[in-house]
């Protein structure tokens, strides 16, 4: 019998399972010897199986009007308990230098006078928030909920790409992504010592709760969602749903006397802390778009008045920005005095003119990120790019350098995947989540792995057709692993209306669900 990987041939990334003598790597062993049991026939009915069960689920996504099922490969991505040692500590790292960065900016900003950062990076940033000012989060904590996006480079070294502090999504199909393999799977997931991800809701419902005003002793919390239409309301939903809170919207909440208070059949309820996955700008018209119907007018004064916490934090964004990443190390060493657990992907700003010139002379051979883009937006991958596209790139660059940076092509570590009856290399990245509860920092075992279907991309968004895979993190003789009770089929997450029903959305739902950092999802 002909196994799935008697053709695999590695390309020239660096290789997760397969060495460059084409021998597989240990954390790889067992999952290879298992696939390779199984028959093509049979493999072929349960990746589509897999397919049909995220269908039935509602686990779908929308490109140009066609409900597909999110992408999952049956193939899981395994990280071995050392590595994910460094991950764990370099994500906790981040996340907490990010927090005193944000806090600093949106203070005293002693960062600036100290001359670890231009003031200029942080004003002209247009996710910088002067409504943000002088709120102080009860707790202290603005990034309840990060998502730190993470390429495996040449070497097999994990590197940070981005930092997603405001809204990231993406952790319900961490969640369903493993029920799913650990069903279609099961003989295989039963060798392996996986780490749970399961805890995920209970971890940031207790974050939530100890964000809440002072003196309060009993918080009601709520998840604000912008609607049915938005492509992550799966997870708004899923979320809720598995902390046992409300799932609500801008126009069940109201602002009375500097508190928001919730509409229920027994009347108006006070609300403590806000699960937003709204956007800052839709958040409150009061201060932002005035033609939002997303949020509720009075937010931002209730959170300022110690009232009610946002999570995450108004303005957070300004720390997401690709021109504030390029600090991110000297920020880790100003703040932590420590060097970065996890380094930067090496980057040049546009707006440096001995930067900006040396990336003008090497457009066709660099990447071109968008300072606040998001989802894969506007990245120009310079040796795929016609002439005709560097053209207009170099226009847009020299006409506002600052909104952009160049990063050199990393060729992101592959991972075999399942295309066309057999295992082919694919490109993956990582984003593991992090929960900050004000006393400790806790990443998730594993995270969302994004993997690119088509042949060669390097750019694993689900709106460039890219898919996903489960995450095992393979836990160590001193981890204990929880138990792992049979696969159950996921409630359905459709509801009156949900992700999959086809529908045209509303035009702010629909320029929201841009706005989220789904990065892809």
């Amino acid at each position: 019998m002909q196994g799935p990987f008697d053709a695999y041939t590695p390309g020239l990334a660096y290789d997760e399972m397969f060495d460059d003598a084409s021998r597989t790597r240990l954390p790889y062993e067992m999952l290879h010897h298992a696939f390779e049991a199984i028959s093509a026939t049979e493999l072929k009915s349960r990746v589509d199986a897999l397919a049909a069960s995220y269908l039935d689920q509602g686990v779908t996504f929308d490109i140009g009007g066609e409900e597909r099922a999110f992408p999952l490969d049956i193939l899981p991505r395994v990280i071995e308990a050392d590595a994910w040692t460094t991950v764990d500590a370099g994500v906790q790292q981040r996340v907490k230098a990010l927090e005193l960065f944000l806090a600093d900016v949106y203070d005293a900003g002693r960062v600036f006078d100290d001359g670890v950062i231009p003031r200029a990076v942080i004003t002209t940033s247009s996710h910088y928030h002067r409504a943000a000012a002088s709120v102080a989060p009860p707790n202290g904590v603005r990034v309840h909920v990060s998502g730190i996006d993470l390429i495996r480079d040449d070497n097999g070294e994990f590197r940070v790409l981005e930092d997603n502090v405001r809204v990231p999504s993406g952790v319900s199909y961490v969640m369903t992504n493993r029920r799913a393999i650990s069903g279609a799977l099961p003989e295989t997931f039963s060798h392996h010592r996986v780490r749970s991800v399961a805890n995920y809701p209970q971890k940031l419902l207790a974050a939530l709760r100890a964000a809440a005003p002072s003196g309060v002793s009993d918080p009601t919390v709520v998840v604000l969602t912008p609607g049915v239409y938005n492509g992550a309301y799966f997870e708004h939903a899923l979320l809720a749903r598995r902390m046992g809170v409300e799932l609500v919207e801008g126009r069940d909440l109201v602002c009375r006397r500097g508190r928001v208070m919730m509409r229920t059949t027994q009347g108006l309820a006070q609300v403590h802390v806000i699960y937003r996955r709204v956007d800052d700008e839709f958040l409150d018209p009061v201060h932002f778009r005035g033609d939002s119907m997303l949020g509720c007018p009075g937010l931002v004064n209730a959170a300022r008045a110690g009232n009610v916490t946002l999570a995450n934090a108004i303005g957070n964004g300004v720390a997401d920005d690709k021109l504030v990443y390029t600090y991110m190390p000297d920020l880790i060493r100003y703040y932590l005095g420590e060097e970065p657990a996890l380094r930067n992907v090496d980057t040049w700003r546009c707006g440096e003119p001995d930067h900006l010139e040396e990336v003008m002379d090497r457009l066709d051979e660099l990447v071109l990120k968008p300072v606040d883009g998001s989802g894969g937006k506007g990245i120009v991958i310079g040796p795929h790019a016609t002439p005709a596209e560097l053209d207009e790139l170099r226009v847009k660059v020299s006409e506002d350098p600052r909104s952009w940076i160049a990063q050199p092509v990393v060729q992101l570590s592959t991972v075999p995947t399942y295309a066309n009856g057999t295992m082919a290399p694919r490109h993956v990245d990582l984003r593991p989540f992090a929960v900050n509860d004000g006393q400790k920092v806790w990443v998730l075992p594993g995270g969302l792995t994004r993997v690119a279907l088509a042949e060669g991309e390097l750019i694993v968004n689900s709106s460039r057709g890219g898919g996903s895979k489960d995450t095992w993190v393979l836990s160590g003789s001193d981890i204990e692993v929880l138990p792992t009770r049979p696969p159950m089929p996921e409630e359905s997450s459709r509801q009156s209306a949900g992700p999959g029903l086809k529908a045209t959305p509303m035009p702010e739902q629909q320029e929201q669900e841009h706005q989220e950092e789904d990065g892809g999802c």
